[in-house]
């Protein structure tokens, strides 16, 4: 039994960021996380395999072919590996 004074111990595992995102399925609407691993923001692997499908039968597509002029004002970022992950909901506050 836990004594309702301590914290409980899954709180500080849990992901703040994907109990907060909820979205709508792309592809049925149904409700699903937007970042969850490993199917966010699809409800499921079939929704995923769907939208992957229009993709590869090009009903979807990038509207015309990035130019340099679209990463200007973005040069001057420095490299890492901290780009390639999603900011917590702290670092959204500092700004």
């Amino acid at each position: 039994m836990r004594d309702a004074a301590l914290p409980d111990p899954s709180a500080a595992t849990a992901d703040p960021m994907n109990s907060t995102q909820r979205t709508h399925c792309p592809i049925c609407g149904k409700p699903a996380d937007l970042l969850a691993e490993p199917l966010g923001p699809f409800c499921s692997k079939r929704c995923k395999i769907i939208d992957l499908g229009k993709w590869f039968g090009e009903e979807y597509k990038i509207s015309e072919p990035l130019r340099p002029e679209h990463f200007a004002g973005f040069e001057d970022l420095p490299d890492g590996p901290e780009l390639d992950r999603p900011a917590t909901a702290s670092e959204y506050e500092e700004d």
